[in-house]
């Protein structure tokens, strides 16, 4: 059975690669040694939770002497739903024990309703098909079933006051948004922490971020501006960055005031819908 949110065809290159590997009478750490990658990335590959990379598939062609496989059918992996440079983020988001998530002016990916997340989609220009749109929103909404998990991962979003104010897809759309990340609080699901804009100037001011923490590996920060991501590894950055969302959340409503804010601001825009 294919695990939530794994393409079909990484699920299929992994289970292709388990196979070789056994058939070549290996184990994960004999293979991992042999093609000079840690055990652990190959068994997140053999899961399809991870994408190797070119040199990955190089190495791992040139040990079981696959003739190419793994590289020629690399390309195959690509998920055109997800923006190459939010691709990695993805991967990282799924092994997470800990998302710390600020936004500045959209509601994040993984709390946008599928109206909201049509509402963006169709703001570009040229504008996307109905059906490229659609592909994106079933995409996107499948990274929101990590929720169906109770306690992982840990989720903190902090939203700046605009987040609630720009209405997006027009009044019922925007209340419709609003309510559905309250009921996500109110669950205890996550934590919500709304900056007023009364605060003022505030250290996270300058794009939108994701702090995300493992079980077994390093922080590590996803920044975003227009149409660019990247993460970040340098664990003096990444200190930084947890440095400045905690100076921020100091000045944030509380999560009950931020939760009332939420459901006051849907009712406004109920007024005028």
């Amino acid at each position: 059975m294919l695990g939530e949110g794994i393409p079909e065809s990484r699920a299929a290159y992994g289970t292709e690669l388990r196979q070789r590997r056994e058939s070549a009478g290996l184990t994960q750490e004999s293979l991992s040694q042999r093609a000079i990658m840690s055990r652990t990335h190959i068994a997140h590959i053999e899961a399809g939770r991870r994408k190797p990379s070119l040199e990955d598939a190089r190495r791992l062609d040139q040990v079981l002497a696959t003739g190419g496989f793994f590289e020629r059918f690399l390309p195959t992996l690509d998920d055109r739903t997800l923006a190459n440079f939010f691709s990695t983020a993805a991967e990282l988001e799924k092994r997470a024990a800990i998302i710390r998530e600020y936004s500045s002016t959209l509601v994040p990916g993984l709390l946008q309703t599928a109206a909201y997340a049509r509402a963006v989609l169709r703001s570009y220009f040229p504008p996307r098909t109905d059906e490229a749109c659609d592909k994106i929103v079933v995409t996107r909404l499948g990274r929101a079933r990590m929720f169906n998990d109770p306690t992982r991962p840990v989720m903190w979003d902090l939203l700046d006051e605009a987040v609630l104010r720009r209405p997006v897809g027009g009044p019922a759309v925007m209340a419709e948004q609003l309510r559905h990340i309250a009921a996500l609080g109110e669950s205890e699901r996550i934590r919500v922490h709304i900056l007023p804009f009364s605060i003022g100037v505030h250290p996270l001011m300058e794009g939108s971020a994701m702090l995300m923490s493992f079980d077994d590996a390093p922080p590590v920060v996803y920044a975003e501006g227009l149409k660019t991501g990247h993460v970040i590894d340098d664990s003096s950055t990444v200190r930084q960055c947890h440095a400045y969302y905690e100076l921020a959340l100091s000045d944030a409503l509380s999560h009950s005031d931020s939760l009332a804010m939420l459901r006051a601001v849907a009712e406004e825009y109920d007024c005028v819908a």
